[in-house]
């Protein structure tokens, strides 16, 4: 297994966000995070890349017991994220956007060779034409993209990707979609948060499913989509909760 967390828990004062969460994800999967908004998936994200340690349980990454440890020592080891809200660095250029991906990431690559790793990224994910543009001058799907180049460039062995497709329309989730089966395709494995239902059911090898902190399923989209537990977890939203029952033939 390439990660896994053994009953991770977090805790705000009073506030349950997750509670005893099990992953194992073997290498070369991918693997769709979903759930109702509040549900707990970015926090379990932040326990993963290290921005909170859990308040209980282990996070094994590569058989190294990860919990707490700060994100940037993650990157080297190969682990990378995108953001939901992305953050370009707006000042610098797109290019020198995803060089700083590759400067800090798993290689630690010098300012030659991040360039080199940043143009064969950029290239990658459709963006090698604006590579002198700012990067505050793109408009959401680029930004999107540029947030994706910069991990990529990273050289992750794992990846987690936070609400990639939110704010795209249906030809550019589309698109997007093929680039992250692509990303798999070249042996990153992928762990994606996502509420575009149709997208993540029909990429993903296995969903995991959480509410209010707690997971309430697991399996192939197939199983999940039809689990009583998770389309009672959506009725407050019954178009989300038609959108997943209908998701996978």
């Amino acid at each position: 297994m390439i990660l896994q967390t053994l009953g991770v828990s977090m805790r705000f004062g009073g506030l349950q966000a997750l509670n005893r969460v099990t992953i194992d994800l073997p290498e070369g999967q991918i693997l769709g995070l979903i759930g109702p908004n509040g549900a707990g998936k970015t926090t379990l994200f932040n326990v993963i890349n290290g921005i909170y340690p859990p308040s209980e349980g282990r996070v094994v990454f590569l058989g190294e017991d990860i919990a707490g440890r700060r994100p940037y020592r993650l990157a080297h080891m190969g682990l990378a994220r995108t953001h939901q809200i992305v953050q370009p660095l707006t000042d610098l250029s797109v290019m020198e956007n995803v060089m700083v991906g590759a400067c800090y990431g798993r290689e630690r690559l010098g300012l030659s060779a991040a360039r080199r790793v940043a143009d064969e990224t950029l290239q990658f994910v459709g963006l090698g034409a604006r590579h002198e543009q700012m990067a505050g001058s793109l408009n959401v799907a680029q930004k999107k993209r540029l947030e994706l180049a910069r991990a990529l460039a990273a050289r992750p062995r794992l990846l987690l990707l936070d609400e990639v497709l939110a704010g795209l329309n249906q030809t550019e989730i589309a698109s997007m979609v093929q680039t992250v089966a692509e990303i798999r395709r070249r042996g990153v494995t992928i762990i994606m948060i996502e509420h575009v239902m149709h997208a993540v059911m029909n990429v993903s090898d296995r969903i995991l499913v959480l509410d209010y902190g707690e997971q309430i399923a697991e399996g192939t989209p197939s199983e999940v989509s039809k689990d009583p537990r998770v389309i009672e977890a959506y009725l407050g939203d019954p178009d989300l909760a038609a959108r997943l029952t209908g998701s996978v033939r």
